[in-house]
């Protein structure tokens, strides 16, 4: 993958300059190598990813818990289908309950017409999980997933009736994802962020581990300090310079986490080289000083 950054915005008083980090896969890469690597699609034609504190399930070592198999037994109220999106009949109906699910969830013109079809046609989109009701057969539910073999899953977004939001209908739906994923033998189901309490509920499934920008943690009391701590008014530090953290979680110091877990990159070393690179890279600007 090729790596670009977007700076955003810096704390200069406590030397904080952050960037979003982009990564551009390359020929013979998938977007499985890079959802491995902590990456989420940024683009629905998965030409850009961006790197985040995001959530997935070990389904090797996912076990359906009370509570998970008491969110399945609303299966007796609707009936789920998990299809390739090239079998799966989009038509207005489903465009409605979608926009309408958004504009409750997301707000207002967060999700347009325009990109519910696209999302509903996107190569992010290989597979769509169908819920309909037992009794009539009317969708209440419409998510969109991308599988990639049995490597990786990735529940994208999730829609749903809301009349129907008291019977967990939303919990049912990626509940059912994760059990019927498992059970297919998928090796992992990434389910997106988590930088806030309300992303919680993604961690009620055996297996879980999120991403902590060098690797994947199973530590669910990591991810309560790192959301108690996004909430503080300001910060002081990086996060792995953080005394506190580092202390309670048992992380080594930058330089041994780079030996490790670190990306790597060669930049070329010979000065002509270099001025090459420079010069091949940096647009030229004609313009008076």
């Amino acid at each position: 993958m090729k790596l670009l950054f977007s700076e955003a915005r810096p704390d200069y008083d406590h030397y904080i300059f952050p960037y979003a980090v982009w990564a551009f896969p390359e020929p013979g890469e998938t977007p499985a190598d890079l959802m491995t690597a902590g990456f989420l699609p940024s683009s629905r034609q998965l030409d850009r990813f961006y790197l985040c504190r995001q959530i997935r399930v070990c389904l090797e070592r996912y076990k359906a818990s009370s509570e998970n198999r008491r969110i399945l037994r609303r299966g007796e109220l609707f009936q789920a289908d998990l299809q390739p999106r090239a079998s799966f009949k989009w038509n207005a109906a489903h465009r409605q309950l979608c926009l309408a699910c958004a504009e409750a969830r997301f707000g207002p013109g967060k999700m347009t017409e325009d990109k519910l079809d696209e999302l509903f046609h996107a190569p992010l989109t290989t597979h769509v999980l169908h819920v309909r009701l037992r009794q009539d057969g009317s969708t209440i539910g419409l998510a969109t997933l991308y599988l990639e073999g049995t490597r990786l899953g990735f529940y994208s977004y999730g829609f749903y009736d809301l009349n129907w939001r008291t019977h967990q209908l939303g919990m049912f739906m990626m509940t059912y994802a994760v059990d019927s994923l498992a059970r297919s033998g998928v090796r992992h189901l990434h389910l997106g962020t988590c930088y806030t309490t309300k992303a919680w509920y993604k961690t009620q499934f055996a297996g879980v581990e999120f991403f902590n920008g060098f690797r994947w943690s199973d530590n669910l009391e990591e991810l309560r300090h790192l959301l108690a701590r996004d909430q503080r008014p300001v910060l002081t530090e990086h996060l792995l310079e953080s005394p506190e953290y580092r202390q309670a979680f048992n992380i080594p110091n930058p330089a041994d986490l780079a030996c490790r877990w670190g990306m790597c990159t060669s930049l070329p070393t010979d000065p002509a080289a270099q001025r090459a690179l420079v010069r091949s890279q940096v647009p030229r600007i004609d313009a008076p000083c």
